[in-house]
């Protein structure tokens, strides 16, 4: 989906469409029945994800009330009602587990969000985070590497967009993003 059909916020984040088309990949949601998306700002990945698989069931966790309004904005600009709204800063105590859990925003609290994701995650489910960071990756790949993960992978993203420049045109940057990818591995007995 291209970002402008989503309504923006000033200060609300977005996955942009380059990052979340990699990330819903990765997500791997095609037999998935429950998504888990940490930091959800305008609700980009939820929003995707619910309406490219009508049987996923989709929990969108976000700390900032604009960006819960906006996300609820965006449910009803796509008719989309199977997205389920938790205000509050994860890790935060949740029933349930998932078969896939995106983390887009970590609000300072990485190492303990990895390991609630995993706590929530489902044996052989993905977890797929993204940063710009630099200190994020570092500390979210030593986090993983003492983690019950597999199939560990990362991506660097730099894209550029045409843009208009008075009478010609040049690749416009937008910020480099680290996609960090993996699996959960099933608990040994």
């Amino acid at each position: 989906m291209k970002d402008e059909l989503f309504l923006r916020g000033q200060q609300v984040p977005m996955t942009k469409e380059a990052v979340r088309v990699l990330a819903l990949s990765r997500l791997a949601l095609a037999n998935a029945g429950t998504l888990i998306d940490v930091g959800a700002g305008t609700g980009s990945v939820s929003l995707e994800a619910a309406l490219h698989y009508p049987g996923l069931r989709v929990t969108a966790i976000e700390r900032k009330p604009e960006a819960l309004a906006l996300m609820a904005e965006n449910c009803r600009h796509f008719g989309c009602e199977s997205i389920t709204l938790i205000p509050g800063e994860a890790p935060l105590p949740l029933d349930s587990t998932a078969d896939a859990i995106f983390i887009g925003g970590s609000g300072g609290q990485l190492a303990p969000l990895i390991d609630w994701a995993l706590a929530h995650l489902n044996s052989g489910g993905r977890l797929v985070m993204t940063f710009i960071l630099v200190e994020n990756l570092h500390q979210a790949l030593a986090r993983l590497q003492h983690s019950p993960v597999s199939e560990l992978d990362c991506q660097q993203i730099q894209q550029s967009a045409l843009t208009r420049l008075g009478s010609g045109h040049y690749f416009k940057p937008q910020n480099p993003v680290y996609l960090l990818s993996c699996t959960r591995e099933a608990a040994h007995d």
